[in-house]
């Protein structure tokens, strides 16, 4: 009779299995965490770097300045970035508008403030002490254009884009939109440039500087003194249209920018 072979192998209890399963998947996770927070913080800022490329990228677009047949280089040298207090209209120094967060300002409680809902049109809940400006100006200084920043809630989205106005601070060059998440084929529209070219010679004030827009579902008759203020509504996206109308009202009236344009008229007067 043959003696019995040693067993060479336990095998191991399902207990252990399973505890050895959770270790190596906490050791895997850990090892992705740290990999992914390294990235993050390593690409920050590059990332940044691109946002800020791209925002003024925007605001050259708008400008209108490439159109007129100048390089991105030529045309960034014509734009004059300012920030300013909105409640005054006064320019400030001490804040860098090339670095402003528009986002991050409007979350920060020391340099913003709560709207009422009464106020908040643009449904942004609070609004930035200050913003920044961008003055186009000529060969000898003078405005040529300005560009506003402006922002508001459409259906799904809070939408940024920039709002160009020729030197009569009333005529718009340009309306751009660069940040949302509105529905493609329908709010998303707001990109089309066939859709964004409507706003150009658009007029948002009357004669005495009261806001007059209105994107608008009906049909515009060009006939009548009305259709200078209106703009064809986007197609199956009634809410972000009305959005795109109410954020221009807010960021135009005294909530707004309203003070500062006064200043510029004033000025210019």
């Amino acid at each position: 009779m043959s003696a019995p072979e040693p067993d060479s192998a336990v095998p191991a209890s399902s207990g252990e299995s399973a505890s050895r399963t959770l270790l190596v998947t906490f050791v895997v996770c850990l090892v992705c965490s740290v990999v992914v927070a390294g990235a993050a913080v390593l690409l920050r800022p590059i990332q940044e770097s691109n946002q800020k490329a791209d925002l003024i990228g925007n605001v050259i677009a708008v400008s209108g300045l490439l159109k007129e047949g100048l390089t991105e280089e030529q045309a960034l040298k014509r734009i004059d970035a300012r920030m300013i207090e909105l409640a005054t209209g006064d320019e400030v120094e001490g804040i860098d508008p090339n670095t402003f967060n528009i986002v991050k300002a409007g979350k920060d409680p020391e340099i913003s403030t709560t709207l009422t809902r009464q106020e908040d049109v643009a449904q942004i809940r609070r609004e930035p002490r200050y913003l920044p400006v961008y003055r186009i100006v000529g060969d000898n200084g003078d405005l040529k254009r300005l560009i506003l920043p402006v922002y508001g809630y459409g259906l799904w989205s809070t939408m940024y884009g920039f709002l160009a106005f020729e030197a009569d601070l009333r005529t718009v060059q340009g309306l751009r939109f660069y940040q949302h998440a509105e529905t493609p084929g329908l709010g998303g529209e707001v990109d089309n440039p066939k859709w964004r070219a409507q706003w150009t010679g658009k007029v948002l004030f009357d004669d005495h500087w009261k806001v007059q827009v209105e994107v608008t579902k009906a049909e515009i008759d060009s006939s009548t003194p009305e259709a200078q203020h209106q703009v064809d509504a986007l197609a199956g996206a009634t809410i972000t249209s009305r959005g795109v109308e109410n954020l221009l009202k807010f960021w135009l009236s005294d909530k707004g920018y309203g003070p500062y344009l006064a200043h510029l008229r004033h000025e210019r007067s």
